[in-house]
């Protein structure tokens, strides 16, 4: 029987990893959970687009000075 090389991926993992252990969650909590990650990632985009929105203003504004001289 060969012997296993730490880094082979088909060995055993023996060693103690720092992760939570795994919980079994009903698909009632995984919508909840995923639903909840569209939130935020919703929010996050509005507040990227309306950064984007206040940057497309200042340009706007600049393209009317130099328009105008």
């Amino acid at each position: 029987m060969p012997i296993p090389r730490p880094n082979d991926p088909k060995a055993p993992a023996t060693a103690k990893s720092d992760r939570k252990p795994w919980k079994k969650k009903s698909p009632v909590e995984v919508v909840l959970e995923q639903a909840d990650k569209l939130k935020a990632e919703i929010a996050e985009l509005e507040d990227e687009l309306k950064a984007k929105r206040r940057q497309l203003q200042q340009f706007e504004e600049a393209k009317k000075i130099f328009q105008g001289a």
